[in-house]
């Protein structure tokens, strides 16, 4: 006598049998199922780190994001998973980057002393600042100007991605997305969190923009804006990593407001 099949659970069954009934086996049916969004998410942001970051580790850590995401998540309120869990994997992996602390000090300080430029020229001047005058900031040449652009690349990928606080998860970028989405009306410090990258936003240059838009909001990676920009990726790079600058030198300025408790 053959034996009868059972269906196959959809998702929201799934989901049904391990948050309502605690089903582990409907747990480990969703981790399985949202193993590729783990994938994804890792191999987008392996894109420019340094060749010693193995991305294996880099799923590692995604997969425990994860796993957190589908622990935490409430399917009756219609989110959807993919977009929630991405943030969680996508934190999971910062964290696991910040513990290997994988960023020469020497290539944070440069970050830093641009960044810096950024926020006391735009301070100055109240508009988007050229290269040249950063230069001049700093008192270095253009081509010098360019290889620190490029040495800090890596240390950019995840500054709008970085949590608002420590003990949150929310991040920069999250205020910027879903504009169909509520604003936090009830929290001053978040909107006007917003209204200072709409002002930095506002100070990229139109390529710069055009990174950021195409990379943050059209998902993109650097080497498929590379293609769409008709430039090199490590030109790509550097644009990403310019206008991350100017973005940190904006929120520093209202860095007190901010994070005021």
């Amino acid at each position: 006598m053959n034996e009868q099949k059972v269906p196959h659970l959809t998702n929201i069954e799934l989901w049904r049998a391990w948050r309502e009934q605690g089903e582990i086996d409907a747990k480990k049916d969703l981790i399985e199922n949202y193993l590729p969004l783990v994938e994804y998410v890792t191999n987008r942001m392996a894109i420019g780190l340094p060749k010693n970051v193995i991305k294996e580790d880099l799923a590692s850590h995604g997969i425990m994001g994860l796993i957190d995401a589908i622990e935490k998540f409430d399917y009756l309120r219609g989110l959807q998973f993919e977009t929630y869990a991405s943030w969680r994997i996508r934190g999971s992996i910062i964290d696991g980057l910040r513990q290997a602390d994988w960023v020469p000090r020497s290539v944070r300080e440069k970050a830093k002393k641009i960044e810096e430029a950024y926020q006391v020229l735009e301070q100055r001047h109240m508009r988007s600042i050229t290269d040249m005058e950063v230069c001049e900031y700093l008192d270095i040449s253009e081509k010098e100007f360019s290889s620190m652009v490029q040495d800090i690349s890596v240390t950019t990928i995840f500054s709008l991605e970085e949590p608002l606080r420590e003990e949150e998860s929310e991040t920069r970028m999250s205020l910027l997305i879903d504009s169909a989405a509520k604003r936090p009306e009830s929290t001053v410090d978040d909107v006007f969190l917003e209204q200072s990258l709409v002002k930095g936003i506002d100070r990229l240059t139109e390529k710069e923009r055009t990174v950021i838009s195409l990379f943050y909001f059209e998902d993109l990676s650097l080497s498929e804006i590379a293609e769409v920009m008709s430039l090199s990726p490590s030109r790509i790079s550097q644009l990403h990593s310019k206008a991350i600058q100017r973005l940190r030198g904006v929120l520093e300025q209202y860095k007190d407001q901010l994070f005021q408790s």
